[in-house]
């Protein structure tokens, strides 16, 4: 009897445990809709590379040199890919930007704060400014289309344009996300914060949305112009 009053206990504890709507992991719903977010973000870059991938291997006509397509010339030799060099070290500079603004946010220092995803927001503007460049030589330059490419396969123009372009449009909404929070931290939106405000923790909502653009451009950096 006893042991069928302990199992009758422990069901009467699993059927409150549901019911109770209990919370297993302590993540706050606005970071929990972000992963979400990027979530299905992977699934659309990694579909966007995969089908790279495939039409790269699947086509029959030379596929353009990426150090030669993307290299630029100072007055002397071409240098290969050092135009997609310099985009890099930004982005990746922005990450480390972004997360020392997110360190300050919890600390409170709402000036070093601001002023860190300020620096974030510009990094992610000449990103932005360096990509249009890098387009408009590729169209006007070297006659590249979405359609057609003189110097080889003309699935490159397609697969570049969707790629990039798809990344593109991502820094640039971060770039107005980042300055949208950064405002708010210099207003003071986030210093305890009263109901309808946001708190400092959405300055690491931001980080995370960022870091994954970051991410996303290394695996762009190496399938597309490294391959």
């Amino acid at each position: 009897m006893a042991q069928d009053a302990i199992a009758n206990a422990g069901y009467q504890e699993v059927v409150a445990d549901w019911s109770g709507d209990r919370q297993a992991f302590q993540v706050p719903w606005g970071k929990a809709m972000m992963w979400f977010f990027l979530l299905s973000d992977v699934f659309i870059f990694g579909c966007f590379l995969s089908a790279y991938m495939a039409v790269r291997v699947a086509t029959v006509d030379p596929w353009p040199n990426s150090a030669e397509v993307f290299a630029l010339s100072f007055g002397g030799d071409p240098i290969p890919l050092i135009l997609i060099a310099i985009m890099t070290f930004i982005l990746i500079s922005s990450s480390g930007t972004m997360a020392m603004a997110v360190n300050f946010a919890y600390r409170n220092d709402r000036v070093k704060t601001a002023a860190l995803i300020f620096m974030t927001a510009a990094f992610g503007a000449m990103f932005v400014g360096m990509q249009v460049f890098e387009w408009t030589k590729l169209i006007v330059e070297e006659g590249v289309r979405p359609w057609a490419n003189p110097m080889g396969a003309a699935q490159f123009g397609s697969v570049f344009f969707m790629i990039t372009g798809f990344h593109g449009m991502h820094v640039t909404i971060g770039v107005i996300y980042l300055i949208t929070v950064a405002v708010k931290v210099m207003r003071g939106h986030y210093d305890n914060p009263k109901p309808g405000k946001g708190s400092y923790e959405l300055v690491e909502i931001a980080g995370l949305y960022w870091h994954f653009v970051d991410l996303v451009w290394v695996f762009i950096f190496a399938f597309f112009y490294l391959w």
